[in-house]
């Protein structure tokens, strides 16, 4: 395809103890499938002995490995693309399944029977929409068939095997071709159930002309700018909360469907094994998603707490992917780009001022109330009305002198009926 290969792998008529002998620092990884490591100018290249594996009991592993011809080893590989083989010395290209011709043709079909080789290994099942989307190739009819015909039975293939082929799609060219081929393949429900019930769930049309909530995933995920894994997965989930929130009346709504969504896309998360930090991360991109669009109305104070979040900028594309993919009004996102653009970082996360020592100095007993001063003192430092330690230290006497005045008495302090609250 004119592309350079990310890496090479070696397949040989060479036992692993012979390729042992000629590479003494290579290292044995896969005695029963006969890999060796061979470290050659500073790169680790796999060798494997050809080999004919079988039968598959469990869906993925074989029962028995034989060591065999080129030939043999080739036909028992996933898909003809795949099965091209490079003599290194004559330069011949080997190809015994018709692999080239289904390159140049930009079909993904399998070798030999389709329904063998997804029994062998059902992942490759996901593999061929991953691969599919890829390359933007079309899938064999006949294989096609054989995932539709299967595809429940990628549930007895392990989440880790699955979270990791679906993260390569959703962060590949064609994501949102990749959820439509998920469904078309019937694979949806059995992986993602909850993103499957968005089909068919009406939107209000002046604000998603585009149509049901699964199809304005798709547009979400086609209009997203090379997505971290966290950032694509929060956006296939940003809108998992509408199924159960689904409200018709005089309107169609979904009360709360971000919270909802959170917590829906915590227990995918967590189904999906993946790290805790990454739950967190996509929970609350989930549980935000809606926030921005009040930006332009906030508080500077709490506008510049969203600037300083780890995650704005993720944040950010997915507002800005949400709209391309309903509305398509712009306004609000290029507002925010042109408000941050205004602040220096200083601006945005400066130095806190006080800390808990500082409150105790002033006569306070620890407790919940101290968090809550030094986030009004966090607060007027981000809006400007404190700039240094001695400046915080006034405003929190303030805070104490106005909360002694008698009841009823009139608060002289502009600033402060919100937060004197806070104060015991």
């Amino acid at each position: 395809m004119g592309r350079t290969p990310k890496d090479y792998d070696v397949a040989t008529s060479a036992r692993p103890e012979e390729v042992l002998r000629l590479f003494p620092d290579a290292l044995l990884v896969g005695a029963t499938f006969g890999v060796v490591r061979v470290r050659v100018g500073g790169h680790w290249i796999e060798v494997a002995t050809f080999r004919v594996e079988g039968p598959y009991l469990d869906g993925r592993h074989p029962s028995q490995v034989y060591y065999a011809s080129a030939l043999e080893d080739v036909r028992r590989r996933d898909f003809t693309i795949n099965g091209l083989l490079l003599d290194p010395i004559t330069g011949t290209l080997l190809d015994w399944v018709s692999g080239q011709r289904d390159l140049a043709e930009r079909r993904l079909r399998t070798i030999g029977d389709p329904w063998e080789r997804f029994q062998e290994d059902r992942l490759r099942m996901l593999r061929a929409v991953r691969l599919a989307c890829e390359l933007d190739f079309a899938i064999d009819p006949e294989t096609l068939a054989a995932i539709r015909a299967l595809a429940d039975r990628i549930r007895s293939t392990s989440w880790e095997r699955i979270r990791d082929e679906l993260l390569r799609l959703l962060t590949g060219p064609r994501r949102g071709r990749g959820l439509r081929l998920l469904d078309e393949t019937g694979l949806l429900p059995h992986i993602l159930p909850e993103v499957a019930a968005m089909k068919g769930i009406p939107q209000p049309p002046q604000h998603h002309p585009e149509g049901d909530v699964f199809t304005h995933t798709i547009l979400s995920l086609d209009a997203l700018r090379d997505p971290s894994a966290v950032l694509a997965m929060a956006t296939l989930l940003h809108d998992v909360g509408k199924p159960r929130t689904f409200t018709r009346g005089e309107r169609v709504w979904f009360p709360a469907h971000d919270r909802v969504g959170a917590e829906l896309a915590r227990e995918i998360c967590q189904r999906l094994r993946l790290s805790h930090r990454e739950t967190e991360r996509i929970v609350a991109l989930v549980r935000d998603h809606m926030r921005l669009s009040d930006l332009p109305r906030m508080r500077e104070s709490k506008r510049r707490a969203f600037f300083a979040r780890p995650d704005f900028e993720e944040l950010l594309e997915l507002y800005r992917a949400d709209c391309v993919a309903s509305h398509g009004d712009l306004s609000t996102y290029e507002w925010i780009l042109a408000h941050r653009e205004q602040l220096r970082p200083e601006d945005v996360n400066p130095p806190r001022l006080l800390t808990g020592w500082d409150l105790r100095a002033l006569g306070l007993q620890p407790g919940p109330v101290f968090r809550k001063i030094l986030e009004a003192v966090r607060d007027a430092q981000l809006e400007g009305r404190v700039r240094s330690r001695e400046e915080a230290l006034e405003f929190v006497r303030e805070l104490l002198r106005t909360q002694e005045k008698p009841h009823g008495e009139s608060n002289s302090h502009p600033e402060s009926p919100g937060e004197v609250r806070t104060v015991p």
